[in-house]
């Protein structure tokens, strides 16, 4: 680090520490939402950090420039204006962070070079001479983050190039800049956050989440509005969801106010005028539910016309079933744990106990109308209401999977493409366009909306985990949309499952067993597992993650540490859509 740049990050955290000590009455927002202060003895939900970059220090070298310039991107207020003042006056208006994100894997492995000599150099007189030149950046890239919000994993090297100027007053400036940011794996997290955005599935009884990143600011809920009503699906996705918000109905204002009693209030363009009492109650349902689930906390959304409220209610959406206890089968019983009993599950459990062929995988219907059984041999069996019906696969087939529609999936380990949902009456259908890439799969998992799915693949000898969206019609499974690949891994996965509706757990094979908990659309975050590892549960929230060792020992998190809560399990069963 250059002595410039040291006292940059010095002076940043000092106006930091400075404006912690200030007075209350000292710097007083006077735009943005406005929000409802704290009950007395309540606490804030969120403690963000803010960071505060420096802007150009006097004298600064084109290198300096540039890295001051990289820096700033930590600091997005006012549309990253810091960021600006390393720029020329005519770029200035015109360079456009919002663009993208590249975000690489440390500040410390980036490589920066210029073609005018520094001034500490033996050629730093011919530096005096020189009015314009080129710094380049070479950094390791980690992922991009699109202009709509979205997060892509892509390793591997990246380049870019700024032309510097100097100006009239002797300082150096950035004269050319390609649009979008650069910030280090470590701190995108800490000034982007991930906002799911909610969508419709396509028969408007479920909502879909599509995360995007944007800035962590106070005005969040105008931007998530924004980019709900204005924007679109995901590509990989948007086969399967639908927006309740029509192509022709925009914001009639550039702000979404939270007034005194937590209410949103929105203004929408002239065309809400003939939309009916569903569509207008959709709209407000799939608004407040992106709130929700992006941590704006607000009482209802009120839709507005020319300053006239406009009537609409919620839709009610199916609810997945809510039980955490897990499903383990032992020697002489199948159900869910409930304190130091199991509870059997009435027309399955007594058709598992009398399967004398040993048992390997467990998938349970969200209903517990039915499970899908797979055998040590490969064969897998549906189990219901006192039947047990074979299902017609290849003999080397991954665990099965139950969808939120009744619908069993099944797929040759060898052939990818082979997918078939089996409907309750042990009729296959087959899944057309699916992993049309990959050689060899080891799981998949059906989302508990019914409309993604999650699988490891194998592709060109590289193991990926990787989603897809589901479409339908009428209900049935009939194809795959684009493959959306999340992140490669080392190995095939020993095991795969969701952890809510944006997360995905994965037992990673190999030294500690790593667990790694992927969003969908984001980063992952890895952990080690129990020692000995083999099998997960799934669960609606992170936390509520199971894992099973090959001593039959089943564990839970306690903190950010494992605790034994059964042992002699030989099977730790799922549940549909975990």
């Amino acid at each position: 680090m250059t002595r410039r740049r040291e006292k940059r990050v010095l002076r940043a955290i000092a106006l930091a520490m400075a404006a912690l000590l200030l007075p209350a009455c000292a710097g007083l927002p006077m735009s943005g939402d406005v929000n409802v202060g704290l009950e007395l003895g309540e606490a804030p939900e969120d403690n963000d950090i803010l960071f505060i970059a420096s802007g150009p220090a006097p004298g600064a070298s084109p290198q300096e420039i540039v890295e001051g310039f990289l820096e700033a991107a930590i600091t997005p207020a006012e549309n990253w204006s810091i960021a600006r003042t390393f720029l020329t006056p005519e770029l200035q208006p015109t360079w456009r962070p919002g663009v993208g994100v590249s975000i690489d894997a440390a500040v410390g492995s980036r490589t920066i070079t210029s073609t005018i000599p520094d001034g500490d150099s033996e050629d730093s007189t011919d530096s005096e001479d020189e009015t314009t030149g080129d710094v380049t950046v070479q950094f390791d890239l980690v992922a991009n983050v699109d202009e709509f919000g979205a997060y892509s994993e892509s390793v591997g090297a990246s380049t870019v190039t700024f032309t510097v100027k100097r100006l009239d007053d002797g300082e150096w400036r950035i004269a050319k800049a390609p649009d979008g940011i650069v910030i280090d794996e470590s701190r995108f997290s800490l000034v982007f956050d991930g906002y799911p955005l909610q969508y419709f599935d396509q028969d408007w009884s479920h909502l879909v989440p599509d995360v995007r990143w944007f800035p962590r600011r106070t005005s969040i809920a105008t931007t998530v509005t924004q980019a709900l009503i204005s924007g679109a699906p995901s590509p990989w996705l948007e086969q399967s969801v639908q927006s309740a918000f029509p192509a022709d109905v925009q914001l009639a204002e550039d702000a979404v106010p939270i007034g005194p009693a937590q209410v949103a209030e929105v203004a929408l363009t002239g065309p809400a005028t003939r939309l009916n009492q569903t569509t207008l109650a959709r709209m407000r349902t799939q608004l407040q539910e992106t709130f929700e689930a992006s941590g704006v906390h607000v009482s209802q959304v009120q839709f507005t016309l020319d300053g006239r409220p406009l009537n609409a209610g919620i839709v009610k959406l199916t609810e997945d079933p809510i039980d955490s206890s897990p499903l383990v089968l032992t020697d002489d019983a199948f159900g869910a744990i409930v304190g130091d009993q199991i509870a059997p599950i009435p027309g399955i459990s007594e058709e598992i106990l009398g399967l004398s062929q040993e048992i390997t995988a467990i998938d349970v219907a969200a209903d517990s109308s039915r499970a899908a059984v797979q055998l040590a041999d490969g064969r897998i069996y549906l189990a219901g209401n006192g039947r047990m019906d074979e299902l017609d696969i290849p003999a080397r087939s991954v665990p099965p999977s139950i969808d939120p529609f009744g619908y069993t999936w099944t797929v040759p380990s060898a052939d990818p493409t082979a997918v078939q949902a089996w409907g309750s009456d042990v009729t296959p259908n087959a899944v057309a366009k699916a992993w049309p890439n990959a050689s060899a799969i080891s799981a998949i998992r059906v989302s508990s909306d019914g409309s993604r799915i999650a699988a490891v693949v194998t592709v060109g000898g590289q193991h990926w985990v990787v989603v897809a969206a589901i479409v339908r019609e009428d209900g049935v499974p009939i194809e795959l949309g684009p493959v959306k690949q999340l992140t490669r891994i080392d190995g095939a996965a020993d095991d795969l499952v969701w952890l809510g509706s944006t997360r995905l757990g994965v037992l990673i094979p190999g030294e500690g067993a790593p667990l790694l908990t992927q969003m969908v659309g984001g980063p992952g975050t890895a952990e080690s597992a129990p020692a000995d590892a083999v099998a997960l549960a799934g669960s609606s929230a992170i936390t509520g993650v199971r894992v099973l060792d090959a001593e039959s020992t089943l564990f839970a998190h306690a903190g950010s540490a494992w605790r034994e809560i059964a042992s002699g399990v030989r099977v730790l069963a799922t549940r549909a859509g975990e």
